[in-house]
Order: structure tokens, then sequence, then C-alpha cells
């Protein structure tokens, strides 16, 4: 499988809703994320524990679509609009720029970029 197709799986997980299952499938076991703020987690373990908070304190989901995703040798770039009510009352409205360096068919490192 090339990485469009990989870049692509991902992404129709991710707008699906599949957002869990989805890095649970395509980051590998030494993933390093990188957020907005320069906040650095390592490991698939503390950044699944991350991911699945992050998820649980979502109410209601009122968008997740992909707006463009290229990808070039071993990076993908994929640009998103999410917005989210949650659980606490507050709103998040995200236009999110993923880059994701690949190896072997997973990420090993993903980056967060804020659009707006």
């Amino acid at each position: 499988m090339n990485l469009q197709d990989l870049s692509n799986g991902k992404n129709k997980m991710i707008t699906d809703g599949q957002i869990i299952d989805a890095a649970q499938k395509y980051f590998a076991s030494n993933i390093k994320t990188i957020d907005f703020d320069g906040t650095v987690t390592e490991g698939k373990e503390s950044t699944m524990k991350k991911l699945n908070d992050f998820v649980g304190s979502i109410q209601k989901v009122n968008e997740i679509a992909l707006r463009r995703s290229a990808s070039y040798q071993n990076v993908s770039f994929s640009e998103y609009i999410f917005s989210f009510e949650m659980k606490d009352g507050t709103k998040i409205d995200w236009h999110e720029i993923i880059r994701s360096l690949w190896e072997n068919g997973q990420i090993v490192e993903e980056q967060y970029f804020k659009g707006w």
C-alpha cells in the first residue's frame, strides 16, 4: 500500500469519527506527537491516554471535515475543520493541519498546526 492510500485510510476513519481507532491502527509504538503549543508526547501508551482523555471530554461532534490532503515520500499532510461541544460547556472550533511522518506503514511523528 502506498503512502497516499495509508493517509486516505486514516483520514476516512477520522472523518467517520473513529479518531481513537485511527490512532490505534496507524500510530507506531514509538509515536511522537507535537501539539500547537509545542507540548510533546512520546510513546503510544502516553499518546493514546492523552487522546482518549480528549475524546472522552467531547459531548457532541458538530463537524469533522477533511479539506485536502497530500503526501510525498514519507510525509503526509491533512487539513481539517473540527467543531466539538465539550462536556464542560465550551465549544472548540479548529482549523488544523496535521503533518504525519511515516515509516513501514505507521506514523512515527505527528505535528498539529493551528490554522485559525
